[in-house]
């Protein structure tokens, strides 16, 4: 099930509105909530769903070793264990068909690789439970002693498949206590809307942009190298915040309140900056939790950095694509380390605009193109050594005939609404009229995207796969 569908925005979401609010205590909204994400769930994976219960189960009990042994040898080796459990159930459904594939192109053997699904979400799931043992271990939180309350906090549907990876301490008091306004419910649906927006009106529409720029890198021209790849960008943007907001809107409306994910990451300075804005729980989780680990029994801290960033690029998929681009930004920001705060800020502020964005559109060429032929390709044609010159007709008429698509895109990529409502916020009259503009488009909004739907047949979001 995804939320950009018409089946959840106007059946399963206020079904499970209408239970929530008709349930009464707070324990037993944490059973609607929990029999919601499990259905949620096994709707699209009615097996794996027991994975997820599995893998909290085992997370649960290490929770609890913990907790009791507290500085001793069974709490260091149930973290141990629960970690690598964890690792290994990723490593077994994501990347073991990945490590056959290249087993065989190295020794030239014939392994059979396994033909295994992979589970919806994971990828994110998984580093919540390990986000949880190790803060367990660290004496950050306290371990949860009912089962169904850390199923809950896993499980959680609006956050569940995409993200943003939630720390346990995040929400660790409002499983008990929590409360519900009306300013609450109002922010919360105001962004579900807008996230369903930048995905229905903003994010699929530059998928075809994209597609027709870099679907045939054979065929592509400098132009459409550069333009497809800034577009892709976009349309990651506007996709994976949009999730984001949407999970954070249906967090709020059941009295949850998860951090950012996204901090309109195009308006860095620098490259470091962008991963500061862009995807925030997943910097902040290996930054927290890999960065510092002791490498050969030392902390190496330009080590580190490219382990991060290894893991970064292979977290998100079993491709060697997306371990180049890893390492790519990890070069960067390892310069950017090496060069200083102090000189960097030296540099004229356009010269830092125009650097960041070149290496963000050849960083998002590189994670498009998971087949290293194709992306052999792209690369010839954004150094100009391409055979199909700089712009061709097609090009053209795609840019032409998507024009306000694109402009929209750029300047809502930008922080241009919040600025100008934490302008309007100085005036009162001004505020209040801003909050009746939108409560009259809101509306209008989901009306749109709603008419958008009728005839999308598959609509799912970007980093699902990941």
């Amino acid at each position: 099930m995804v939320f950009s569908s018409l089946f959840f925005i106007f059946l399963f979401f206020p079904l499970c509105l209408f239970s929530y609010a008709a349930s009464g205590s707070i324990h037993n909204k944490n059973i609607v909530l929990i029999v919601f994400s499990l259905i949620f769930y096994a709707w699209g994976e009615p097996l794996y769903v027991f994975l997820l219960l599995a893998s909290t189960f085992v997370n649960f009990l290490a929770g609890l070793f913990i907790g009791k042994y507290k500085g001793k040898f069974l709490d260091s080796f149930s973290t141990f264990f629960a970690v690598a459990f964890d690792i290994i159930m990723l490593g077994i459904f994501k990347y073991s068909g990945f490590i056959i594939e290249n087993i065989n192109l190295i020794f030239h053997s014939n392994f059979n690789s396994p033909d295994i699904h992979l589970p919806i979400g994971i990828s994110f799931y998984t580093f919540q439970i390990i986000s949880y043992v190790i803060d367990c271990h660290w004496e950050t939180v306290t371990p949860q002693r009912n089962f169904f309350k850390l199923l809950m906090y896993i499980s959680l549907f609006p956050q569940l498949v995409a993200g943003p990876i939630v720390r346990y301490s995040t929400i660790e008091k409002e499983i008990d206590s929590r409360k519900v306004n009306i300013k609450d419910i109002s922010y919360g649906l105001n962004r579900l809307i807008i996230g369903l927006a930048k995905k229905v009106l903003i994010a699929n529409n530059l998928s075809i942009v994209v597609e027709s720029m870099l679907g045939s890198p054979h065929n592509s021209t400098f132009f459409s190298a550069w333009f497809g790849a800034a577009m892709y960008a976009l349309q990651i943007y506007f996709d994976f915040s949009g999730y984001s907001d949407m999970a954070i809107g249906m967090g709020r409306v059941f009295g949850f309140h998860f951090d950012e994910n996204f901090n309109h990451p195009f308006i860095c300075r620098d490259v470091t900056e962008f991963w500061q804005r862009w995807h925030i729980s997943l910097s902040t989780f290996f930054r927290d939790y890999l960065l510092y680990i002791p490498i050969f029994g030392k902390r190496r801290k330009y080590a580190g950095l490219f382990l991060v960033w290894f893991c970064t690029g292979l977290w998100h998929g079993a491709s060697w694509n997306f371990i180049l681009w890893g390492l790519y930004y990890g070069l960067f920001i390892f310069f950017e380390m090496k060069l200083g705060k102090k000189q960097i800020k030296k540099i004229p502020l356009f010269i830092r605009h125009v650097y960041s964005k070149i290496v963000i559109v050849i960083g998002f060429g590189i994670f498009y193109y998971e087949d290293l032929g194709n992306l052999g390709c792209f690369f010839k044609n954004i150094f100009g050594f391409g055979s199909n010159g700089f712009i061709s007709s097609s090009d053209k008429i795609t840019f032409v005939n998507n024009v306000y698509l694109i402009i929209a895109a750029v300047i809502l990529s930008f922080p241009v609404i919040s600025l100008f409502k934490k302008m309007s916020e100085r005036i009162y009259p001004a505020k209040i009229c801003i909050s009746a503009v939108s409560a009259f488009c809101m509306p209008i909004i989901l009306l749109i995207c709603s008419i958008m739907l009728v005839d999308a047949t598959k609509n799912p979001f970007l980093y699902f796969r990941f």
